[in-house]
């Protein structure tokens, strides 16, 4: 629990909430975060079975799967992407949620639900392109990458008015083009709308 309030991300050596850390000192985020999703905790690694783990320890590190800090909206307020899950295997279901700090408390949104044990991670700003091609998001400001490995992704860019959402292919930690691999150096992701 952080703060006595919302079961968060703590794991040996990684560097999630405590009940020092960021997301606890986020005013009232654990409390509202609780109001709003009951029975609902943030991603684990101990959640991941031991490939995905594998998998995205090896992009991330001992960072937290379920949640990042991230600067979506490009006004530098504090925001967190966070999936929150609830019940267990093969019936968990999960919900990716964007929270930014305002001056009234914390705005939170729904951007995707999912079934199963997603993670989500942030890439900068980029171009990010459909699988065929014929559409191009420029995104000027960090983007969110919330991934089911082995079968789907999904980034989402803010335009300044909206959520704009493309889907992707990834394997193996590996995001796919039509049939090709582009390198994890690389800041466009080819996408599927």
């Amino acid at each position: 629990m952080c703060g006595g309030s919302v079961p968060v991300c703590r794991q040996p050596g990684g560097r999630c909430c405590t009940t020092t850390g960021p997301l606890c000192t986020s005013t009232g985020l654990p409390d509202e975060i609780s109001k709003r999703y009951p029975g609902g905790r943030v991603v684990t690694l101990a959640d991941l079975d031991e490939y995905n783990r594998k998998l995205f320890q090896k992009d991330h590190g001992s960072r937290c799967p379920g949640l990042v800090r991230v600067n979506f909206y490009g006004d530098g307020k504090p925001t967190w992407a966070l999936v929150l899950i609830t019940g267990k295997n093969p019936k968990r279901k999960a919900e990716l949620v964007v929270a930014r700090q305002v001056a009234f408390g914390w705005e939170i949104r729904s951007l995707e639900t999912a079934d199963g044990t997603p993670v989500v991670w942030r890439e900068g700003p980029g171009k990010y392109a459909d699988l065929n091609g014929k559409k191009t998001t420029r995104a000027t400001r960090p983007v969110i990458v919330f991934v089911g490995y082995g079968s789907w992704g999904i980034l989402y860019a803010w335009t300044g008015k909206e959520v704009e959402r493309s889907r992707f292919q990834i394997k193996d930690s590996q995001i796919y083009s039509n049939d090709s691999v582009l390198n994890s150096s690389e800041r466009s992701y080819y996408c599927a709308k």
